[in-house]
């Protein structure tokens, strides 16, 4: 028998758990234990262990030990109704601490006004039993409070066990917060069978307090439970006493059927990916993928495992191998977190105990999934969604489907989901599926950055709304101003059905020019190059007609790795990007790195807000080195004067010093000409401060993304606000049109290589700016050489007047979209 010393938590009285005044936990429903009232507003981890997910609860805490046993401590009496107030969590879920820790602080005047009592139990919430405990009287934290033994709390049972599930709605103004969870728990005890609660997409055993309140359910949702055992019938009867059944489904045997939300013939959402799309919606709900909580054995389950995984690795690696660009990047980051080895480790543990593979891998990824969205940084978030995405796919292999298994949807589908996972999108057959909406997302996800690359249109964050559509609805999704459209008119759905048609006899023509150099109508030269983000994406581009490369962003070099590249490394994947332009100019984009993008060999402290801290040129300094060595691959490029040096998030003059006079050193020691030197213009002040900047460089980029984002006070990744955050806004072309006035009085040019430049729209407006020269995505490529032949630059100058006028970025937008009626009506939607 194992045993542990349970250390107190807290400084204060310790008292018997029966003089809690709540029958939860007094009667030990939530687990026995004792309590304690704190004289300190401080918790700390009463042994060495893990801390355990429990969603949106700030005011308790679980520590797990090595041994399988968990130590609740829930502060004070009913302070889930403070929702957070008073309390700071100074730990996330997963994470390691060690025994006197601190884990959370409290406001001890605010619980003693606001709670029914301070009393705080400390519960053992699984997989232990106490043998003896601290008698009562003052006691401080890191006495001893508790001796419990490790217990199994694995019931078996026979092979001929029936499994029944019903659904359930919780009446809990809390969701499965301690006393509901512990009043399932205590239901369940005169049962033997196996119950789980499944909801979002998780499950947890519905006799663990603790893994119900992780689940983050809340008052209203709908859960299965599912019972497996001769008396699980039972089990589930007990459940219902606690549980409502769904009304809705009472009702509909004796009402007639009825939408239960009503959905608006026209939904606004952020475009995600440009372009138009006429069809039938497909609702894409991705069913819960069932697992069997115990295995067959740990040897049997151990292979199954190891042989899902070594399936889906090799489905990703032929699949990166025939990617390019994001797609290439995104798949080598799944099958780097598939073989990650504390994701394994926590797998194995799980099938150590007696899981089965499905549910360890399951448990594995998504406390791992849970660590990393607790994390206050966007890339880390991602990587979360990466792992969800990870775990249904192994989960897939395991129930019998082969890896990358797509969908079958009829032709011209327009999918609606809560949200596509990128897996998914890749595996969509393109000649299938005419476009994309889910209900969350944003527009810089994994998933619309996938979808801009295929060419997908995609619109996102449009609201739950969309998910209520009914399957085989016509939709309208107009990709080009935020619009999705039910059941449009007749009318209006034939003259889109034009446009369309029109659109890709237009393609075709567009791509047959895409090589011939664009000038408008009165012979201004307009150079139109790529946005590259790895030496896969430069052929493609190429075969686009794009012109050069004017940006070239290094950090798939940089990030993903344990080491920095060497000088040799990034030398060779610069040449092979040069080699692949033919001698076209290439804007190599030194590493912006920090914010949202950090490196592990590049420490950052941690911020509260990475977009105004230490990152592109600012972090570069922080570690000369890593610049020094990029610069010295970067001047390696041949021919000469190929490659430009482009450096981000510039602010004044003294970042293009720092930086001359480090590439000096560089050419001191290798010798050669300094290749042209630019500066990327994505701050106010940088825009402000451009005659200076012009004067001390060869060239500048304008960065709109980010100019836009800090012009406007508008954070790019928010759920909100991210629609709002338009680069047409009159205050952005001010400063775009400052710009380019102080590049062009110098005799230098000043290009655009942000979102802006890739919309076709837009192009006469840069144009009319002064702009010249535009960097894109290769799909843009060739329509916007041929917008360029189509206008004279007196009457883009006139566009940029009357857009400079403008009060909102809504009021640029109707001018455009008149501009564009105007000159070519054939392409406008009816009634757009």
């Amino acid at each position: 028998m194992t045993a542990i010393i349970v250390a107190s938590p807290l400084s204060g009285w310790c008292l018997p758990l029966a003089q809690v005044p709540d029958p939860v936990f007094a009667q030990a429903m939530a687990g026995d234990g004792v309590a304690i009232d704190p004289t300190e507003g401080v918790l700390r981890a009463p042994f060495d262990g893990e801390i355990v997910p429990m969603r949106d609860a700030k005011h308790a805490v679980t520590v797990r030990h090595a041994s399988g046993i968990e130590v609740l401590v829930h502060v004070g009496i009913d302070t889930v109704e403070l929702r957070g107030a008073g309390f700071e969590l100074l730990v996330a879920s997963g994470q390691r601490v060690k025994a006197g820790d601190m884990l959370l602080r409290f406001d001890l005047d605010l619980l003693a006004r606001r709670a029914p009592s301070l009393a705080t139990p400390v519960v053992i919430a699984s997989g232990g039993t106490v043998l003896r405990r601290a008698a009562g009287g003052r006691i401080a934290s890191g006495d001893f409070l508790m001796e419990v033994a490790a217990i199994s709390g694995t019931i078996a049972q026979g092979g001929d066990a029936r499994e029944e599930s019903r659904a359930l709605v919780v009446p809990f103004d809390h969701g499965l917060h301690v006393r509901p969870a512990a009043q399932v728990a205590a239901a369940l005890k005169p049962f033997a069978a196996e119950v789980r609660l499944a909801v979002h997409g998780r499950e947890a055993n519905a006799r663990s307090p603790v893994a119900m309140m992780a689940l983050g359910v809340r008052c209203g949702d709908e859960l299965r439970a599912i019972a497996r055992g001769t008396d699980a019938a039972a089990a589930l009867d007990a459940l219902e006493t606690l549980f409502v059944r769904p009304a809705a489904k009472v009702v509909a045997a004796a009402t007639p059927a009825r939408p239960t939300v009503e959905v608006p013939a026209r939904i606004e959402a952020i475009v995600a990916s440009r372009g138009l799309a006429l069809g039938p919606c497909v609702q894409a709900r991705p069913a819960e993928i069932a697992v069997e909580e115990r295995g067959k054995g740990i040897e049997q389950e151990a292979r199954a495992l190891e042989a899902a995984l070594a399936s889906v690795l090799a489905h990703l690696d032929a699949q990166r191998r025939q990617a390019s660009g994001e797609a290439q990047a995104l798949l080598a980051a799944h099958a780097e977190l598939a073989a990650d080895p504390e994701l394994r480790t926590r797998a194995d543990a799980a099938l150590t105990s007696g899981a089965s593979a499905g549910h360890a891998w399951r448990s594995a990824a998504r406390a791992t999934a849970e660590i990393l969205a607790a994390l206050d940084d966007e890339r880390m978030r991602a990587r979360a969604a990466d792992l969800r995405d990870l775990e249904h796919q192994v989960l897939r292999v395991l129930a019998g489907e082969a890896p990358g298994a797509a969908r079958e949807f009829p032709a011209g589908a327009i999918v609606v989901a809560d949200e596509i996972l990128p897996s998914q999108l890749l595996a969509l057959e393109r000649s299938q599926v005419a476009g994309i909406v889910t209900a969350r997302g944003g527009a810089t996800s994994h998933m619309a950055i996938l979808a801009a690359a295929a060419e997908l249109p995609a619109l996102v964050a449009a609201g739950e709304t969309v998910l209520a559509i009914p399957e085989g609805t016509r939709l309208a999704l107009d990709a080009e101003h935020g619009v999705l459209e039910l059941d449009p008119p007749q009318a209006r759905a034939a003259a889109l059905e034009r446009t369309l048609a029109a659109r890709r006899a237009e393609r075709e023509t567009d791509i047959a020019r895409a090589r011939e150099p664009a000038h408008t109508r009165d012979g201004v030269r307009i150079t139109v190059n790529a946005n590259l983000g790895a030496a896969g994406e430069a052929q493609v581009a190429m075969a686009r007609g794009a012109d050069g490369c004017g940006l070239l962003r290094t950090e798939f070099l940089f990030l993903d790795r344990r080491d920095a590249p060497g000088i040799e490394e990034q030398a060779r994947e610069y040449q092979c990007i040069a080699d692949a332009l033919g001698g076209r100019p290439l804007a190599i984009r030194t590493m912006d790195i920090g914010g949202d993008k950090p490196i592990a060999y590049m420490p950052l402290a941690r911020e509260e807000n990475p977009a105004l801290g230490e990152r592109g040129v600012r972090a570069a300094a922080l570690y000369p080195e890593l610049l020094r060595a990029q610069l010295a691959a970067i001047v390696r490029v041949a021919p000469r004067g190929v490659a430009r040096i482009l450096l981000p998030m510039v602010t004044d003059i003294a970042d293009l010093r720092f930086v001359r006079a480090l590439l000096a050193e560089v050419l001191r020691e290798s010798g050669g000409e300094a290749p042209a030197l630019g500066a990327m213009i994505e701050t106010p002040s940088a825009a402000l401060l451009a005659p200076q900047l012009a004067e001390a460089c060869e060239f500048l980029s304008i960065g709109t993304n980010d100019l836009a984002q800090y012009t406007l006070a508008i954070d790019r990744a928010h759920p909100r606000l991210a629609a709002r955050l338009d680069a047409v806004h009159p205050a952005v072309l001010r400063l775009v049109e400052a710009v380019a006035r102080a590049a062009n009085e110098r005799g230098k040019h000043a290009a655009v290589c942000g979102a802006l430049a890739s919309d076709i729209d837009a192009l006469p407006l840069l144009i009319g700016l002064g702009i010249h020269e535009v960097s894109a995505t290769a799909a843009a490529i060739p329509a916007l050489k041929r917008v360029a032949r189509e206008y004279d630059t007196l009457e883009c100058r006139e566009l940029a007047r009357r857009a400079l006028a403008c009060a909102t970025a809504a009021e640029v937008r109707e001018l455009l979209a008149e501009a564009r009626a105007a000159r070519r009506s054939p392409a406008r939607i009816a009634g757009g």
